[in-house]
This record gives structure tokens, C-alpha cells and sequence, in this order.
């Protein structure tokens, strides 16, 4: 896309150094028709004592068809810049939007990922506190179990005590 709105740049520069020619050419045209105006006035002086005012209308005529035709193509040079100069600026327009939008989704996206990120830390403390409970829980049962494996131990000795006690009774 910025190929392309380079490329515009570059005709429309183009366009605008021939525009600026033909404007100088236009200028240099009105000039010499301004000369030829002139030359016109003096001739018609002269034309007076002379039969040859056909030829100099004719030649003013194609003078000033020459203008005329400069003057077209330069309003047709001014439309295709301005429909340039617009093409470049929706162009422009549209990547510029392009541009926030796809800012405002890496935001969102970075907001999401910030918020999933604080999610995984309360899990993982979380986890690792229910992990010490259970640690904890399991050294507290394995240590009754303990005790009780020994009070069975007991229980058995004193029992065994007991009915040998019986019946040496």
C-alpha cells in the first residue's frame, strides 16, 4: 500500500512538473498572443493601405485556437491531478485508519493477555497454597498414623500381656 502511495507521489509529482511546463508554456502562449496583439494592432494599420487582413485574422485565429486547446488541456491536466491528489488522500486516509485500528486491537489483546497473566499468578498462588495444605495435612495424618500403628502396637502388647496374664490366673 505505501508502494503504492509512493508510486502516486512520484506521478503525481510527474504530472505537477508537466502542469507547471504547460502552465510556463501558457504563459509564453499569452505573451506572444499579447505580441501577436501587438503586432496585430500594427498590422491593421497597415492593413489599411494593404489587402492583406485575411491572412492575419486567419493567423490570429489559429493563434488563438492553439491557446484555446492549451487552455483545455490544461483544465484536463488540473482534473486528473485533483483526481490524483484525492485518490492519494483516501489512500492515505484508509491506511491511517487501517493503522488505529489495528493499534486499538493490539491494545485490547495486550490487555487481555495483561489480565490472563494476573489470572495464572492467583492460580499458581493459589495452587501452591492448597500444595503447603496438603503437605501439611499429609505430615499431620502420616504422623497419627504413626501413632496410631504404634498405639495398635501397644494395644496388641497389652493385650497379648493380658491374656497371658489370664491364664497364668
Amino acid at each position: 500500500m505505501e508502494a503504492d502511495i509512493s508510486e502516486m507521489r512520484n506521478e503525481l509529482q510527474s504530472r505537477d512538473g508537466l502542469w507547471r511546463r504547460i502552465q510556463l508554456e501558457c504563459q509564453n502562449l499569452y505573451t506572444e498572443l499579447l505580441k501577436i496583439k501587438e503586432y496585430k494592432d500594427m498590422q491593421e494599420i497597415q492593413i489599411k493601405h494593404q489587402s492583406s487582413r485575411v491572412q492575419l485574422t486567419e493567423q490570429l485565429e489559429n493563434k488563438n485556437t492553439e491557446l484555446l486547446l492549451f487552455a483545455e488541456n490544461r483544465e484536463h491536466q488540473e482534473e486528473e491531478l485533483n483526481k490524483i491528489r484525492n485518490h492519494v488522500y483516501r489512500e492515505e486516509q484508509s491506511h491511517c485508519s487501517e493503522q488505529e485500528r489495528m493499534k486499538t486491537e493490539i491494545s485490547d489483546l495486550t490487555e487481555e493477555l495483561h489480565q490472563k497473566e494476573i489470572t495464572i499468578a492467583t492460580i499458581m498462588e493459589k495452587a501452591s497454597l492448597l500444595e503447603r495444605q496438603l503437605k501439611m495435612e499429609l505430615e499431620t495424618k502420616h504422623k497419627l498414623l504413626t501413632k496410631q500403628q504404634l498405639l495398635e502396637f501397644h494395644y496388641q502388647v497389652i493385650k497379648s500381656e493380658n491374656t497371658h496374664l489370664k491364664e497364668m490366673v
